[in-house]
């Protein structure tokens, strides 16, 4: 049976690559933006998450999934940053959720993050589905608190809510410090890189959208926690030579010691670039492979290849 599915978020990075794999797999997808832009989706442009014109997109819509969101600010502005990230992540999330549940759509997919889980795994033992959560930055709180409104929500209207937390995700048009460490190796700079001994979980953008297709319909999503990433962990030193292989560069590590770069950083007010780079994030996907009987379909290796392949590299 042909689903619909309706993407908030779908200019974005994970919301566009979402509505367009469903449009190809023959399903009917809608995009709920804020702005016009050129999709081979249809699209409906609102004002905000609670915009009223929303009703009548839902009442014909099986699935919404939900990747809008007020992600990491690089530089924050916002006088109180909890509070800002509260309006969208919380309040804007449960607001599309009610109106959803409201128009009798069946299943709605919330797109968490890792981050409710916590900022490192340095005792060597990953995140699993049923880790408790400890969120500490303003993000991972919101989506932390977004998560339990939705669960109260689906125990009062009987909406089915699935939640899937990624770690980094990774693919054409990735932006942020996955974007910086890319245009580094891209220009062949000697990079000191060549001693962190880290281990991180990141996840293909292919393979987080192919999880969503999966939770679309999957029978036995209904009410779970879905941890996600490519099954397998890379150091920053690791991951900067696949990227260097990918793009055919000769690529020069020199092995300055991790607590280099936390001193050096943290004297600059870069503390949390420094853990990133540094620290450890591995995730435990065992549970989503079991349940979904998934399995990612795309190798870091792979995945690599093909966003350098696609943006030209």
């Amino acid at each position: 049976m042909t689903l619909r599915v309706a993407v908030t978020g779908a200019s974005g990075f994970v919301g566009q690559a979402l509505a367009t794999r469903l449009i190809l797999d023959g399903e009917v997808a809608t995009g709920i933006v804020r702005r016009q832009f050129d999709a081979p989706f249809p699209l409906c442009v609102v004002s905000g998450l609670d915009d009223k014109r929303l009703a009548p997109v839902l009442a014909d819509i099986d699935v919404v999934v939900h990747t809008a969101a007020r992600t990491h600010v690089m530089r924050e502005d916002a006088e109180d940053p909890i509070s800002a990230y509260r309006a969208v992540n919380v309040d804007g999330t449960l607001a599309i959720a009610k109106m959803a549940a409201e128009q009798g759509v069946r299943r709605f997919v919330f797109i968490s993050s890792i981050k409710v889980n916590g900022e490192s795994t340095s005792s060597g033992a990953p995140y699993c589905y049923d880790s408790v959560p400890a969120p500490e930055d303003d993000y991972g709180i919101s989506k932390y608190e977004a998560e339990l409104a939705l669960k109260n929500l689906a125990t009062e209207t009987g909406m089915e809510v699935v939640i899937i937390r990624p770690p980094l995700v990774y693919g054409s048009g990735v932006k942020g410090n996955f974007a910086a460490i890319v245009r580094l190796v891209n220009k062949s700079v000697p990079l000191p890189f060549g001693a962190i001994r880290n281990a991180r979980s990141l996840v293909a953008l292919d393979n987080l959208v192919d999880l969503i297709v999966v939770c679309l319909s999957h029978p036995a999503a209904s009410g779970r926690v879905f941890l996600v990433s490519d099954g397998e962990e890379v150091s920053i030193t690791e991951l900067i030579r696949q990227l260097a292989r990918a793009m055919g560069k000769r690529q020069l590590l020199l092995p300055v010691p991790s607590w280099v770069f936390k001193v050096c950083l943290g004297l600059l007010g870069k503390k949390s670039v420094a853990d990133r780079l540094c620290g450890s994030l591995v995730v435990n996907i065992h549970h989503t492979e079991q349940v979904l009987g998934w399995h990612p379909p795309v190798s870091l290796q792979e995945g690599l290849r093909e966003m350098i392949e696609s943006s030209g590299g």
